[in-house]
């Protein structure tokens, strides 16, 4: 949105509350729901509608209008950038979209990353994998594609869904999400390079799976399966530890 256009709608909103003002901040900042969604949409299953996405972005989008405080010194995009995110994977919970028996399949791997790493005390590598659960190679690289969507929205979860981050202001909540990104910051820096460079270049500079495959020369399919592996490695890592908490 055009910054004078935006301080000038933000001022009469603030001002007056009109509801007809309320729906025209909406309208501006519709481009970065779906520049969300867009991102969101390359990695998830086809039969998941970007229609609905965007309708559970507004959501987000309101609730950031109606709760953006500009004297914390934030700006409104990067609030309303958490909180439509957040809104829309709280939906994608509720439809529970990820197949049972995919389910069980990413839970299985997770639990073998997660039992072999603390008994091995090194980076588990594949044959590792293929040894814990019996798989040929070939079997485990199927398995890695088949539950490769269900890591999308994974990185959230290692932290906190966006309902139980709205209890933020309790300080053991604070507390508690100040260590687990502390843990979670320890995880990352202990994953192999290209795994930790997938999730630096996915979740920190903003790039999808398609523009790293063409940074790092790779297919998107190897980009896909390195961002599965991280991700089971993480949750393996913080599964341990948040227990405790």
């Amino acid at each position: 949105m055009e910054a004078l256009r935006a301080d000038r709608l933000w001022a009469d909103y603030n001002d007056t509350k009109d509801k007809k003002i309320k729906e025209q901040l909406v309208e501006s900042y519709i481009p970065l729901i779906k520049h969300i969604v867009n991102r969101m949409a390359i990695s998830l299953p086809s039969y998941i509608d970007s229609e609905d996405l965007i309708s559970y972005g507004i959501f987000g989008l309101l609730q950031a209008i109606e709760r953006y405080d500009a004297s914390k010194g934030v700006k409104f995009e990067t609030y309303a950038y958490a909180r439509i995110k957040g809104s829309i994977i709280d939906e994608l919970r509720k439809l529970d979209w990820i197949p049972q028996n995919i389910r069980k399949k990413a839970k299985l791997l997770q639990k073998a990353y997660a039992e072999l790493e603390q008994s091995l005390g090194r980076t588990v590598k594949d044959e590792d994998i293929c040894n814990y659960l019996n798989l040929s190679n070939d079997e485990l690289q199927n398995l890695y594609n088949e539950i490769a969507f269900t890591t999308v929205l994974s990185f959230d979860d290692l932290l906190f869904t966006e309902d139980y981050m709205r209890e933020s202001v309790r300080p053991d909540i604070m507390a508690e999400k100040k260590e687990v990104k502390r843990l979670l910051g320890q995880a990352i820096n202990r994953l192999p390079y290209q795994e930790k460079l997938v999730i630096t270049l996915y979740y920190y500079e903003g790039l999808t799976l398609k523009e790293i495959s063409k940074v790092l020369e790779l297919s998107q399919g190897r980009i896909s399966q390195l961002h599965t592996k991280a991700i089971l490695r993480l949750r393996g890592s913080l599964s341990r530890k948040r227990a405790i908490f």
